[in-house]
Formats: C-alpha cells, structure tokens, sequence
C-alpha cells in the first residue's frame, strides 16, 4: 500500500489522563475546564430535546407498555 511508509515514524499513544493533567499548567487546565462545561451544556440540551421530542410522541401515542 502507498500509506504504509517504512520511514515513518511511529504513532505517538496518547498520554493517560492523570499525566495529561500533571503536565499541564494551570491555564491549560482551565481552558480544558472551560471545553467540557460547554460539552455538557450541549448534552443537556440533547437531552432536554430528547426527553421533549419523547413527551410529545407519548402525548400523541400514549406512553409504551
């Protein structure tokens, strides 16, 4: 195959999460912090718009059995 390059280097693995937050610096940390609040706002949000679409469905259908 023309991606398999003999010379290259080999995959880095990425670091376990307890090295990753030991080598990191406090605004690192923070703008990690500030990322997954925002992730979870955004699941939140997925689920309030599943559990919604779901209370709509069971007022028309009824809920399952």
């Amino acid at each position: 195959m023309l991606d398999d390059d003999p010379f290259a280097p080999p995959a880095k693995k990425a670091l376990p999460l307890e090295q990753q937050l030991e080598n990191a610096s406090v605004d690192e940390l923070l703008v990690r912090i500030e990322k997954l609040k925002a992730e979870i706002a955004q699941c939140e949000q997925a689920i309030a718009a599943k559990r919604a679409q779901r209370a709509a469905a069971d007022s028309v259908f009824g809920k399952p059995s």
